[in-house]
């Protein structure tokens, strides 16, 4: 069974409490369909479980298959700058057939950033290099496709595309 190789720590973007007894990671990529799938369930055991359940995503983009995958994640890192990771996420992930960068822009302006500081931060070095180190995290870690999960450090492969499949795993 594969590890986690790059533990948890706070550049990570995180929903729950910091302190729960189980901490869900998802490699993740924005373009991917089964990502897409899986992002409504991820929400509900959020919210079933915020304070059991300590929430990470990391990016995971596979730009071969997904040539919007990489926009989209830079998007959120850019969205983070602003303090509004989640809502990019979650905006990228509702529209998820509509990745081009005009519609990223406008996912941009609907959630309120500051568009000039948005557009540079977008194109920034700094976040490309944010996204390769999760990737290269994940290529560490084992992860070989998208979505990828790990429940306190250890890779999750049981997931079928079921609130159950990840309820039971979390309650173990």
């Amino acid at each position: 069974m594969s590890m986690l190789k790059v533990p948890v720590n706070a550049q990570d973007h995180t929903l729950g409490s910091l302190h729960a007894p189980r901490v869900l990671v998802e490699y993740g990529d924005y373009q991917c369909p089964s990502c897409g799938e899986a992002y409504p369930i991820i929400k509900e055991l959020i919210a079933k479980h915020q304070h059991n359940l300590l929430f990470v995503f990391r990016n995971f983009p596979l730009q071969e298959s997904h040539p919007e995958a990489m926009p989209a994640a830079l998007a959120a890192e850019a969205a983070a700058r602003q303090s509004k990771f989640w809502e990019m996420h979650d905006i990228i992930y509702e529209n998820q057939a509509d990745l081009t960068i005009q519609h990223i822009m406008n996912f941009a302006e609907e959630i309120g950033l500051d568009m000039e500081q948005f557009r540079a931060d977008w194109k920034s070095q700094e976040l490309l290099n944010r996204i390769e180190k999760d990737y290269e995290g994940g290529l560490r870690s084992g992860v070989n496709g998208t979505p990828c999960f790990f429940i306190n450090g250890h890779r999750f492969d049981q997931f079928d595309g079921s609130l159950e499949s990840l309820e039971s795993a979390i309650a173990m």
